[in-house]
This record gives C-alpha cells, structure tokens and sequence, in this order.
C-alpha cells in the first residue's frame, strides 16, 4: 500500500480520537458525536470514560457502566493496526514483517498497552479477557468476535468506528478495513469485547 494513502487513512481514523484528547467536540459522519473530557463537562454525566450498556447482555441488565480505555491508548492501538495495512495473512504470524494471522494483529496492535496481556487466539481472547458490550455501543478499539464455518469463535477484529473493522481475513489476503453491515458479518457475528487495562477491569468486576 502506498505510504501517502495509508498516512492519510491514518490521520482520518485517529482525527477524532485527537479532538478527544485536546478537549475539543468534533462532528463525525452518521450523526456522532466526539466525545468530550471532563475538563468541559460540569453539569451533565461523563460519557468519556463510562459508557451505560443497552439492554440484552448480563450486565446492561443490571444498569453496569462499561469502562473504556484512555483516547490516547485507543489511539495507539488502532495507528498501530492501521500502520500495517497490506501486511499479507500468514497463519501463526504477529509481526509485520512476518506476516499477521487475526490474533496476532490484535495481540500486534495491544503490545504497547500498559497491563494488557492477551491471549495467542481469538477464542481464548473471546473467552478470558475483556468486557462484553452490545454491538450497538462498540467504540473504537473494542474486539469484535466471528464464528467462520466453526461454532466456537475462530475470527477476531479490531473495530475501528461507523461499522468499520480491520482485520488480518485469510489465507491469500491482507490486513484490510471492512464493514461491520455487510450481511456476511452480521451473520457471523459472535460478540463485542472491550480490552482494559488489569486495573480498570477488576474496578469493573468490582462494581456489579
């Protein structure tokens, strides 16, 4: 992929992330809006670091606030899986220069996060680490699991924002951004999984 094209894709995932951090609202396609800090928010809930699930998962039910990481470690996250964009699909690699499988660009992309230590693969990622979040109240960096001709989860993918995912697909293919609205995955969709670090998980076990 040409250098040019994948810095200025770059630039347009991580522009909104950026308006976060330096405390500044910025209107995104589809309606959304970016989140705004602490420091211009005195009189209306903070939305930037919780996020109140909807019902249909076990812990909406009971009104849990889900975390989130920081905008600067989704920010590193997903410019570090942006960054390799084209890189082909080799099974059991994690390393642009060796090629990536799906759990290992997730594992790639996490590797600077403080306290975060995932599993090798997507199904043990899906099972053990994270909290879940209903597919309507995905954010950018959360974990999205697919069931591909298999019952148990064997795809993982990077959600990116407005429907859009980045993933390592298959065997004969690249690292690539796709559609969370395409028919095939909606159909293969398993669950959504938020990573936090080991703190603020436990912070949020702690609270149901």
């Amino acid at each position: 992929m040409p250098p040019l094209f994948k810095t200025w894709l770059t630039l347009c995932l991580l522009l909104p992330l950026a308006a976060h951090a330096t405390n500044r609202e910025q209107r995104l396609p589809n309606g959304f809006t970016g989140y705004t800090s602490n420091a211009s928010v005195k009189h209306a809930p903070v939305k930037q670091t919780t996020l109140r699930a909807r019902p249909g998962n076990a812990a909406n039910a009971r009104g849990v606030q889900v975390a989130a990481m920081s905008p600067k470690q989704s920010s590193d996250v997903l410019s570090r899986a942006v960054n390799v964009l084209g890189t082909p699909y080799v099974w059991g690699g994690s390393s642009p220069k060796k090629g990536f499988d799906c759990s290992g660009l997730v594992k790639y992309a996490f590797n600077d996060v403080a306290d975060v230590d995932l599993p090798r693969t997507s199904n043990a990622m899906a099972q053990g680490h994270g909290v879940k979040v209903a597919k309507g109240d995905l954010k950018p960096g959360d974990l999205i699991f697919f069931n591909i001709k298999s019952r148990r989860v064997n795809h993982v993918a990077i959600y990116l924002g407005n429907d859009r995912f980045i993933h390592a697909p298959r065997r004969g293919k690249r690292v690539s951004i796709d559609n969370l609205s395409k028919p095939y995955w909606q159909k293969h969709y398993v669950v959504a999984k938020r990573v936090l670090p080991k703190e603020q998980q436990q912070l949020s076990l702690a609270k149901r």
